[in-house]
């Protein structure tokens, strides 16, 4: 299954994976989805969001026990981060019935759609949409680079963009959501451990920082007579990192767009987008506070306007403790040799089980990570670590659907 998913959605120059939502690269990974249900005599289906589900006995008897992550990646990211998560569902599904378990629950597989807003710049959409943290009027108005909308994109997919909203009977179904990947961080390769569990999910949003000046030539126009945008928004970024150093915390500004964008021109936009993460949220607080105040200060000082806007945001997920609690005690030495050490991680980093733990009860599983490099061709795990996920997490759906 690895090795087919492999060269999907690959750059050749980067290394990196391409597979933004509902893009052929996209389209080839719902494929690949669809084939994998079809292989296993799984019933299939497509949800009003996108979403892609594959159910091991009826959904309709509820309480079901569901696992799976994204296929969708960020921009020349790594293999890992979400496929991991769904290749090792249907391996931990192949190893349950290699087992001979005989499952009292319903199993389900899925693939929740555009997980990493690398194309309309929100993330986890598709579980977002189910849960109703995103409204189908909110997600009418998301459009690309392009000038795309959401809808268009959909519907150029073939699936109907008038269909999507919430969804409570389908969570209604579901009695535990529990998402295997790839550990973004490098604490299981400092503890030498294979496989972690999640305690929670650092609060953390997306703000975007608009730095609007006056275009001008670039060689006649005097620096003194320059509104140029470029600078406070550098300064902005520096201030960015003393701001989360000083915290405990990370900013980040990975992207920016520039207009007029020539290269002998003084702009007249520079807006960039603000990612920021922190273990509470008082200090992301502070964080955010800090750089739009430095912000601020900066533009004032070159006669620039500055608008700021919160364009997501996800406060801090704690996980189920029961759940987890479960978790640890089902990979526990009571297991004999399959038994594992499982600690626990928090995570700076989101994810579609964030969003489902407001509606029913959700766990997380690690993977190591050797690099810690992750949104990156660099990002890696050994085959020994994920085979160590898939019996980690066929442990845990087997205890779970088989009480």
């Amino acid at each position: 299954m690895w090795h087919e998913l492999l060269p999907v959605g690959r750059h050749t120059g980067s290394g990196g994976y391409r597979r933004f939502a509902w893009t052929p690269a996209d389209g080839e990974c719902r494929d690949w989805f669809r084939e994998q249900a079809a292989a296993r005599g799984l019933t299939y289906e497509a949800d009003r969001n996108g979403n892609q589900w594959a159910w091991y006995g009826d959904p309709a008897a509820g309480n079901a026990v569901v696992t799976g992550s994204h296929l969708d990646s960020v921009p020349d990211g790594g293999a890992f981060d979400g496929p991991l998560g769904v290749v090792s569902a249907f391996a931990a599904l192949d190893e349950l019935i290699a087992r001979g378990v005989r499952l009292s629950r319903p199993l389900g597989i899925v693939n929740f759609g555009d997980e990493e807003g690398a194309r309309f710049g929100l993330a986890c959409v598709g579980s977002r949409l189910t849960t109703g943290q995103l409204t189908a009027e909110q997600a009418h108005l998301l459009t690309d680079a392009d000038g795309i909308t959401l809808p268009r994109a959909m519907e150029a997919a073939g699936h109907d963009p008038d269909a999507i909203g919430a969804d409570p009977g389908r969570l209604a179904r579901i009695g535990a959501f529990v998402e295997l990947h790839v550990e973004q961080g490098r604490a299981l390769d400092l503890s030498g451990d294979p496989v972690g569990v999640a305690s929670a999910i650092w609060p953390h949003g997306r703000w975007r920082f608009d730095f609007r000046g006056e275009a001008n030539h670039a060689g006649t126009t005097r620096l003194t007579d320059r509104h140029d945008p470029m600078l406070p928004y550098a300064e902005t970024v520096l201030a960015a990192r003393r701001e989360a150093r000083d915290a405990g915390a990370v900013a980040t500004f990975g992207k920016v767009a520039v207009e007029p964008g020539g290269v002998n021109a003084v702009p007249s936009l520079v807006r960039g987008w603000l990612d920021s993460r922190a273990p509470r949220q008082d200090t992301l607080d502070t964080v955010v506070g800090g750089v739009e105040k430095a912000a601020r200060a900066h533009a004032d000082e070159h006669g620039v306007r500055l608008d700021v806007v919160r364009e997501s945001f996800t406060p801090v997920v704690e996980f189920d403790h029961a759940l987890r609690d479960d978790i640890a005690r089902l990979l526990g030495r009571e297991h004999g040799d399959r038994g594992i050490t499982v600690p626990v991680l928090g995570t700076g980093a989101g994810h579609d089980a964030g969003i489902l733990a407001a509606r029913i009860p959700t766990a997380m599983l690690f993977v190591r990570n050797p690099t810690g490099v992750s949104h990156s061709p660099a990002e890696s795990a050994t085959e020994d670590d994920c085979l160590a996920g898939v019996r980690a997490l066929a442990d845990v759906l087997e205890g779970l659907a088989c009480p």
